[in-house]
């Protein structure tokens, strides 16, 4: 088995004893852009190699962020879910399996106005997913909740996170998962202040 560790500088360059593990197909893919060859009969995994990790990045994060949308909606599409939208499911994740939230914490967790979210959840009730009941605590306070059909939808949608974080941290030993919730992490971060932005 090939040693998968590697060094990440603080420059734009980032040198790797081997690829990143992003998958071997994007390696190939971006192999016209390593610096140094390699030499006859040598495994590229023995060797130090300079990447463009800035231009490499971007290319995939844009990548990303452009196809994400549309296969999240395949993978939630299926059976009977085909009437589920990507902002159907996340209103139904951000409801949970657990005891019924009113719609003001809903929205907050969602980064929207209640008003916007009165919408969403207006349309899952109609098709079965969400239920709407009156706290008993204060009865002008409405609560929203999963029905048995929101529930299985939650749960699906689940194996579907499940299965992502698999492939992505998929023969990344320790240190190098470490590194990829740092990385996540700041680009995270980096949505945060820009939405922040007045």
């Amino acid at each position: 088995r090939h040693d998968r560790s590697h060094a990440v500088p603080a420059k734009s360059n980032i040198t790797f004893l081997c690829p990143p593990t992003i998958g071997a197909g994007l390696f190939r893919k971006y192999a016209g852009r390593i610096k140094a060859p390699v030499p006859l009969g040598q495994s590229v995994y023995s060797k130090e190699y300079t990447v463009d990790i800035t231009s490499t990045l971007n290319e995939v994060l844009v990548k990303l962020f452009r196809d994400i949308i549309t296969i999240e909606e395949q993978a939630i599409k299926t059976g009977e879910y085909k009437e589920l939208s990507v902002n159907d499911m996340h209103v139904i994740e951000a409801i949970d399996i657990k005891e019924p939230k009113n719609m003001t914490s809903v929205a907050r967790a969602l980064s929207v106005t209640t008003g916007t979210l009165t919408i969403s959840v207006n349309g899952l009730v109609k098709k079965g997913f969400v239920e709407r009941t009156r706290s008993e605590k204060d009865r002008r306070v409405v609560l929203v909740s999963l029905t048995k059909k929101g529930r299985k939808a939650f749960a699906q949608h689940q194996r579907f996170h499940q299965q992502m974080i698999g492939a992505v941290v998929e023969g990344l030993n320790g240190q190098e998962q470490e590194i990829l919730e740092k990385a996540l992490g700041n680009l995270n971060q980096f949505f945060r202040n820009i939405s922040r932005k007045p």
